[in-house]
């Protein structure tokens, strides 16, 4: 969760992010979503092909660039895991 009245600078950032990930294979998915009723929620959707994969995407200059700027933005986080199964985009 953003900080109070940050969520669209936040979610900026964070759509710089998914342009940054367009060509990486081990990105299956990365949406950035706000929230209908929060003013100040983001939730960002991702799928990675493995844990190992993820980690490495966080490593490059570009993407800690990325970081640096959204983390003082970021109030709270709720992370969630979950193993797809299959579905349409998937």
């Amino acid at each position: 969760m953003p900080i109070r009245d940050k969520r669209d600078e936040l979610a900026e950032i964070l759509l710089e992010a998914a342009a940054l990930l367009r060509d990486n294979k081990d990105c299956e998915l990365y949406i950035v979503n706000v929230s209908d009723s929060d003013p100040n929620a983001v939730w960002v959707t991702e799928l990675w092909s493995s844990q190992d994969a993820h980690a490495a995407s966080l490593e490059g200059a570009d993407t800690s660039e990325l970081l640096k700027r959204g983390r003082p933005l970021i109030a709270g986080a709720e992370p969630l895991k979950l193993k797809p199964l299959g579905g349409k985009g998937f």
